[in-house]
């Protein structure tokens, strides 16, 4: 790729991309079912059906979107605006939609349709947005930079959504929905903000630095129908899912968010109903946790290059998981009203947290390149349709299962005080549920090998495949093939298009797995020895 200089503003511009993706989501995760079964008269089924037909139209949405960010570069719109960067510059004005959610008293079928109409804006922008590093470097070193400036800036739009709501509730009164509202209209405007700095100092990869197989790509398409198109789409979306390295990074990916989703969705259930406290109370614990996430991103970054995603993801992962446990503990030890002691474990719960938010997204830049030693092409798009639908899809699924049971416990919207069993209910999803997830991560983290070393590898085998477009089987050390193997999941020979992974490639035989191949290897040699 050719160089282009990447400076601060760069980095910074970038990464405050994401207050729209991680603030407004910090702030639905943290107080939108609170807001809904408090200040709107919704149950917490009725609640959770939004975020479940959320869902329903995100199944499309999000695939299509990362579909269409791929294959839209031959456009007159792509052409002029940039094939990623067109949908930035249309969903500036369209994120004051969000603040639309945030209004008190309205009517079960407004919050429906306002849910909807940002979720739609939400995934316009965040899947172009999230395939952008890829398209600006494919240094190893420059990535984690642009994930830690992505990741420090989420941190720092995490602690204005966690201490937002409390300074304006005390302002507002406890009882007053207004807060919220003006919440999310900050958060509107500084995202709207930011993503003009995003317009303006990103770029996207340049059409003469497309490889052969994708610039192939561009020329097909044209001559398809609809139908063609969907059933292309279809085969992108389903090929992504056999790459192995992208299923285990979808494993961590999962286990540390949808273990966020559950507590955050939860926690200020746990302070108003089970500490007794006021949601300003809640809002400050949540506070001290989005400065520590912060200060953890800020660490994670040299961590990840020194020791590799993988260690670094499993450290944090014990401390969250830690610190939840601890929650449930102190409120057994009657020491929950000890507010110093709720600090330092919501502190630790921050570091972890931080910590968890980082590595995924760190590592997703990266998953774009094993992809292309497999398949030839630069599918970036795909895999950003792929992963915000699964995020967005994690987060309400953990909303609606904590709903669902807090309601089969008890629960009552619009009381003060709930029955002694949905106190119980509420430290067990907090504690034990978080935890349960969090373990899934922490157990598929074994298996990913994805580090500088093993990146550093790949990046000079592309490079070579990307001058001869084909695999070199006879430029490649012994110890070169098996770390691109590891990661490619498949033989040598089978790289660079030589598979059925990705439509381009659906007609083509499929790639022996590696044990299949040395298996066959190994019957090869013995026949040739009995011969």
């Amino acid at each position: 790729m050719k160089k282009r200089k990447i400076g601060l503003v760069n980095y910074l511009s970038y990464g405050a991309g994401d207050f729209l993706g991680a603030g407004t989501t910090a702030l639905t995760a943290a107080w939108l079912l609170y807001f809904y079964t408090t200040f709107c008269g919704l149950t917490p089924i009725e609640a959770t059906f939004i975020f479940a037909m959320a869902r329903v139209l995100d199944a499309v949405v999000s695939p299509l979107m990362g579909y269409l960010t791929d294959n839209f570069g031959s456009t007159w719109a792509g052409k002029r605006f940039g094939r990623r960067k067109f949908f930035i510059l249309l969903g500036i004005p369209l994120v004051f939609s969000y603040s639309f959610m945030w209004v008190g008293e309205m009517s079960y079928w407004y919050y429906l349709v306002t849910y909807l109409i940002f979720d739609v804006v939400y995934t316009m922008i965040l899947v172009p947005y999230e395939t952008l590093v890829p398209e600006m470097t494919d240094d190893f070193k420059k990535k984690t930079k642009f994930s830690g400036a992505r990741i420090s800036m989420a941190q720092l739009s995490a602690i204005l959504a966690a201490f937002l709501p409390g300074i304006l509730l005390n302002h507002f009164g406890k009882d007053n929905a207004v807060s919220f509202f003006y919440a999310s209209l900050v958060f509107a405007t500084l995202c709207a903000i930011v993503l003009t700095m995003v317009w303006f100092f990103t770029w996207e990869r340049p059409r003469a630095e497309w490889t052969e197989a994708a610039l192939r790509a561009e020329e097909e398409k044209k001559t398809l129908t609809f139908a063609q198109s969907m059933k292309r789409l279809n085969v992108e979306l389903t090929s992504t899912l056999r790459i192995k390295i992208f299923r285990q990074h979808l494993g961590m990916y999962l286990g540390g968010y949808i273990a966020q989703d559950v507590f955050n969705a939860v926690f200020t259930y746990y302070v108003v109903f089970v500490l007794m406290q006021s949601a300003s109370v809640a809002s400050n614990l949540l506070g001290t946790m989005a400065i520590l996430q912060f200060i953890a991103v800020i660490g994670m970054i040299p961590l990840c290059i020194k020791y590799g995603p993988a260690p670094s993801y499993r450290m944090v992962v014990v401390l969250f998981g830690l610190s939840s446990i601890s929650y449930a503990l102190l409120y057994y030890a009657g020491l929950s009203d000890v507010f110093s002691l709720l600090l330092l474990v919501s502190a630790i719960a921050g570091l972890g947290r931080g910590g968890i938010n980082y590595v995924p997204w760190n590592t997703y830049t990266y998953i774009a390149d094993v992809d292309e030693v497999i398949t030839g092409q630069r599918r970036e798009g795909i895999f950003a349709g792929i992963m915000t639908l699964t995020r967005k899809a994690s987060q309400a699924g953990a909303v609606m299962l904590v709903g669902i049971v807090m309601q089969l416990s008890g629960f009552v919207s619009g009381q003060a005080t709930q029955p002694a069993a949905v106190s119980h209910t509420i430290l067990m999803i907090l504690s034990f549920g978080t935890v349960g997830v969090l373990a899934c991560g922490f157990l598929i983290s074994l298996r990913f090998k994805l580090n500088l070393q093993t990146h550093s590898v790949l990046r000079e085998e592309t490079a070579k495949m990307r001058v001869a477009n084909r695999a070199v089987p006879e430029d490649i050390t012994p110890q070169a093939r098996a770390t691109v193997e590891m990661l490619a999941g498949m033989p040598y020979e089978n790289l660079w298009g030589n598979n059925n992974i990705g439509y381009l490639n659906h007609h083509k035989p499929a790639a022996p797995t590696l044990k299949q191949a040395a298996a066959m290897n190994s019957n090869s040699n013995a026949t040739q020895r009995l011969s």
